[in-house]
């Protein structure tokens, strides 16, 4: 379904089959988090919750799902650093948040990049898609920093103690076809399939048993909630005091220098990738 000419990074559509999309829709940027956006998804989202229809499709316009921070806006507040980020965290925490407790099936459909932040929002969703080509990579520790955005409390949950470790320690990169292998999302699909492909299993949950499907929602997250509200607090304190560390201000600054220009053949897209949390 095609959309309109828009100036806004995060937009609703609603489709005539129940269907409640949201669509991060910035892709010149990799749908990166800034402030703007950061603050965008988090009104969509509580705008999504207090009208959910029968389910709820997240996904992106563009090459990538999301690639994370924006670390050119994080990179120059000098002082400001830490609060800029925990302003950021803790709107796209309440993002996540609301989308986690949707009374009604959600289902994200990841393409290209889910890097930093884009991976807990990638993973919010009950059924998650992924393009066979697309790549999941936390590289937070990469320039100082830690998870955020509910990655650290997703990953040992859906793929296990070690797996999560070895993924938010070492920065591995996993493509969509790994990520279904680890159990990281719920099934890869061929890349000129994932849009049809995520639509249609969003239609069909909103036209199934609606009370059934609602309760047996509630039972898989019953006290879940307040675990992960806790949890995404706590994200937000620690990224935003290491991100006023000179360690990480560094590391920042020496990853954004060493991509100022594209490598040959990169496109101006792919070097936004390379300026996040990515």
């Amino acid at each position: 379904m095609g959309l309109p000419a828009s100036t806004e990074p995060v937009r609703i559509v609603r489709h005539p089959d129940r269907v409640v999309e949201l669509r991060l829709d910035d892709p010149g940027r990799g749908n990166a988090l800034d402030l703007r956006t950061a603050e965008a998804l988090r009104d969509t989202a509580c705008e999504v919750a207090a009208d959910p229809g029968g389910a709820v499709l997240l996904r992106a316009t563009g090459g990538s799902f999301c690639v994370g921070g924006d670390l050119r806006a994080f990179a120059s507040r000098g002082a400001e650093t830490g609060a800029y980020v925990h302003a950021v965290a803790s709107a796209a925490h309440a993002a996540v948040q609301a989308l986690y407790e949707l009374p009604v099936p959600l289902v994200t459909a990841v393409r290209g990049a889910a890097a930093g932040g884009g991976i807990g929002l990638a993973l919010v969703g009950d059924i998650v898609l992924a393009a066979r080509s697309a790549r999941f990579r936390l590289a937070y520790t990469a320039i100082g920093l830690t998870p955020d955005c509910g990655a650290s409390w997703f990953l040992p949950r859906l793929v296990g103690p070690r797996r999560a470790a070895d993924l938010i320690l070492t920065n591995r990169v996993l493509t969509g076809d790994d990520a279904e292998r680890w159990g990281l999302v719920s099934r890869s699909v061929d890349d000129a399939a994932l849009d049809d492909a995520a639509l249609r299993t969003a239609a069909d949950l909103a036209v199934g048993a609606t009370d059934a499907l609602r309760a047996a929602k509630g039972l898989l997250r019953a006290g879940a909630g307040d675990e992960l509200r806790r949890h995404l607090a706590e994200e937000a304190r620690l990224i935003a005091a290491l991100a006023d560390s000179p360690d990480a201000q560094d590391r920042m600054a020496s990853f954004l220098a060493a991509r100022d220009r594209p490598k040959a053949g990169e496109s101006r897209a792919e070097a936004r990738e390379s300026e996040s949390v990515s």
